[in-house]
Formats: structure tokens, sequence, C-alpha cells
């Protein structure tokens, strides 16, 4: 297992994640749900991302933008356009609100006779929600706003998108899930990979033909009685050799990553597994004394394993919601029009 596919699996849409709308300017749909990771890519036409305290980003034909939350966002046909923002999350997901039919992916073409609105913006839009500190530590690599521009390898993903957003057939949900996952790797890669671009260190690492494997081993057999030794004769240079090119690579010694790596494993095992003890715990990560364990986690994580599972099982999940679209213009205006007309009553 390499570290990229490790961070990246809890990352995975599910389920009514989707949204694809065809809209005609004047438009600004806010995503009010502040979802940990939200990407929008334009097959279509353009408009405009505006995140919340940030400068806009245009969003073209086949560019996509991945937006980090909990920070809302809008997108809109133009800066200052005068469209009336409309809320979409999970509120959305009803017809009567400007949403799908059916909690699945869909294509609307308004009212247009031949079936197409030659001047429309489709748009995509997928939300994922985050499972653990495993995948938390793949958000913390990554900015509130990343672009990735049209002509790269999820080209070919979006092509597989709009051909199964123009039908409505059994399995849909299962398609649309898992190209939004493919779609999500190709864009978190290309990222990386720019020119000029910033990476974690482990992204550039992984390449390396020592700490690559290194790194590979750590994560595959995150509970083996790993030494610096160890580590070496598997990947087969010195000891000292590994140090100094693994701590230069990755930024930190190899068993400084390895500790982490278990308690981010550890912390994840005592939220999912209730009914597991602390000592469960720690020799499933690698410790045969739950003492010793427990004193490496409060180092690592600030709370003992005991006070870390209570705060995180009452703590409410940040976890993406439902997301829809309006799906017709005309929808939007009606839906701005009950918005403008409850508010009034409220005030008056």
């Amino acid at each position: 297992m390499d570290v990229f596919s490790d961070l990246i699996r809890g990352v995975r849409a599910h389920g009514s994640l989707f949204g694809s709308s065809t809209l005609s300017p004047p438009w600004a749909l806010h995503f009010v749900d502040g979802a940990p990771l939200t990407l929008c890519t334009v097959l279509t036409g353009a408009g405009w991302i505006v995140p919340e305290h940030r400068p806009p980003e245009p969003l073209r034909a086949r560019e996509t933008i991945v937006v980090r939350g909990p920070a809302t966002f809008t997108f809109v046909d133009e800066v200052g356009t005068r469209a009336e923002p409309i809320a979409c999350g999970e509120h959305c997901a009803t017809p009567e609100q400007g949403g799908t039919r059916h909690r699945r992916g869909w294509a609307d073409h308004g009212d247009a006779g031949d079936g197409h609105d030659h001047g429309a913006t489709t748009l995509i839009v997928g939300a994922y929600p985050v499972r653990g500190e495993i995948s938390r530590r793949l958000l913390d690599a990554l900015p509130v706003v990343l672009r990735v521009d049209a002509g790269g390898t999820a080209d070919a993903v979006l092509d597989h998108l709009a051909a199964e957003v123009g039908v409505d057939t059994p399995g849909q949900q299962v398609v649309l899930d898992r190209l939004l996952d493919w779609m999500l790797v190709c864009t978190l890669r290309e990222w990386f990979d720019r020119p000029g671009g910033g990476p974690p260190a482990w992204w550039a690492a992984q390449r390396d033909p020592v700490v690559g494997d290194a790194l590979r081993l750590l994560h595959a057999e995150p509970a083996a009685p790993w030494t610096v030794a160890s580590l070496a004769e598997r990947t087969g240079v010195s000891r000292s050799t590994l140090a100094k090119r693994f701590t230069d690579l990755v930024g930190e010694p190899p068993l400084t990553y390895l500790t982490r790596w278990r308690m981010t494993l550890a912390a994840d095992l005592l939220v999912e597994r209730e009914s597991a003890t602390v000592a469960d715990i720690a020799r499933t990560v690698g410790y045969a004394d739950p003492f010793g364990f427990s004193a490496a986690f409060k180092r690592v994580r600030g709370a003992n394993p005991s006070e870390f599972r209570r705060t995180a099982t009452t703590a409410s999940p940040a976890a993406g919601r439902h997301v829809a679209l309006p799906t017709r213009t005309a929808r939007t205006a009606r839906t701005a029009r009950t918005a403008r007309t409850a508010r009034t009553a409220e005030q008056g």
C-alpha cells in the first residue's frame, strides 16, 4: 500500500453526493453544507467559484476546482451577478426545491426544443465525506482551493461522466460514485505533480527507490516490530543511508513517521471498534504494552486513548451531506421568489 492510496481510501463518494445541472445565466448557487471536499467541474460553458473569504476563481470548460471545507462557496455566472443566491444542499434534493427527481445524478435541459441549451453551462459537483483521521492527513496537505486545467488525465473521466449523467439506468449511482472517486484521484495527482508546486513531502518521497520502498513497507505492515536496521535491510541499504535519506525527503526519521502513522490508525480504530479495549487497539498497531501505547498516543495526539475515544464519539462527525443542484432556471427563479416571500413574512 502506498501512502496516497492509504490516505485517500476514506475519501469516497457514496450515495446522494452527486449533482449535475445545466444552467442559463444569471445564476448563483450557494453550496451551504461545507463538505470536507467538494469537486466542481464544468462540461460546457463557464462560471466562477467564489469561496468564502477568498478571491473568486474562474472555472472554464473541462477545468476542475476542489474546495476544502468547512467553508462554503458559491458558483456564479459572473462575479457580481444580479442573481439571488440559491442555497444548495441536502434540502435541494426534492423537486419542489429545484433538485433532482430522484437522489441520483441527472441532466435536465429545461424547455429547449432540441434538448440542448447552447448558451448554458453544465456543472458537475461531487461532495466527499471524509471518514476518520487517516484521510484528515490528506486534507491537511491541501489548500482551501485547488484547480486543475483541462487537457490532463481527468478528461477521459469527464467523458464517462457526461455520458452517464445523460441517462437513467439501473446501477447509475454506483457508476457515478466510482467515476467521482476516479476523478478526484486524477485531479489530486495532477495538482501534486504540477510544475512549481509544493506537494507534501510524502508525495515526492514515494518515488524515491529507497524511501518509497520504506514507506510502502511501513504502510503495509504498520504493526511489525520495525527498527531502522530491519527497515534498511528490507530496502537494501545501510542503516545510516536509510535514516538520512528518509529524514531528508520525508522531514522526519523513519520511526518517528511510523509512530505518528500508528497513532493515526489507532485514532480511527478507537472510534470504529467501540467494544475493543485500549490493549486490543495497542496490539493491532504494534504495541505489546498498552501503557507504552497510551503514553505514545498522548504524546502524539494530546490526549490519552480513552479521552480521545470519549470526545470523538460524542462529537458530531464532519461529513459531506447530499449535494443537489437546481435543474432549471425557472425552478431557480421560483425558489428565489419563495425564499423572498418567506423572509418578508418573517420580518412582518
